[in-house]
């Protein structure tokens, strides 16, 4: 998991933030999954597990820029759009046949920023451990940071103690996740998601679901709420 830098120097040198329709330029692929990732990036997270590669990465520009970024670089790499796209002004998903497995691109423009989630399923048999109910999104909850934090969807709060999920480190290897960490089962849609932690540090953004996948919502350093693709 990576964000931008809140130090100002270090900020303008690795995530500095151009024009919102200036045209992607690639970043470093990812080092977890090898996926691709536009420049510049705020926020990115990522998953390599027996079950998905997926990356999660929200960047300040537009969302044609970025749709066109990723049509070029997912092409290079020999992948293949099925029928079907939905591309409008403020989101598009995108379904992909690869020689590893179904592929799928989603991007939603949201508070400013061009929200990428990209991800492969694995042809292994789908353990399920980590499955959602049917025709639902599952939601796992964690807390990286080393203070209390509160996660509130649609005015349900859950209280995180630190460390709570341990990185969600169990579901990886065996599908199963520790009792510690809370879950919810959430019907499809956009979801208002409030982190607060004990220094006085919050977020409010929305978060977006779709039916039969498996997400972690993690809080992470400065209040930042992290989405990490699981299935």
């Amino acid at each position: 998991m990576a964000q931008c830098p809140r130090n100002t120097i270090a900020n303008r040198l690795l995530c500095a933030v151009p024009s919102a329709a200036s045209p992607a330029e690639a970043a470093s692929d990812d080092r977890v999954t090898g996926l691709p990732r536009p420049k510049p990036w705020l926020i990115t997270t990522a998953k390599n597990s027996p079950f998905i590669e997926s990356v999660h990465v929200e960047t300040p520009l537009d969302l044609a820029p970025t749709l066109g970024f990723y049509r070029a670089e997912l092409l290079k790499r020999g992948w293949a759009e099925t029928d079907g796209a939905v591309v409008e002004a403020d989101r598009a998903v995108i379904a992909f046949t690869t020689s590893d497995g179904p592929a799928q691109l989603r991007l939603v423009r949201q508070d400013g920023r061009t929200i990428v989630d990209l991800s492969r399923r694995k042809p292994a048999t789908a353990n399920a451990g980590i499955l959602p109910a049917p025709g639902k999104a599952r939601l796992m909850l964690g807390n990286a940071t080393e203070e209390e934090a509160v996660i509130t969807i649609n005015g349900q709060s859950v209280e995180l103690a630190a460390g709570t999920g341990d990185g969600f480190r169990s579901v990886p290897e065996t599908g199963n996740k520790s009792a510690a960490i809370p879950e919810m089962n959430l019907p499809a849609g956009k979801y208002n998601v409030t982190l607060k932690l004990a220094s006085g540090a919050s977020e409010s953004r929305q978060f977006e679901v779709a039916a039969d996948e498996t997400w972690g919502l993690q809080a992470g350093p400065d209040g930042i709420a992290l989405p990490v693709h699981l299935y």
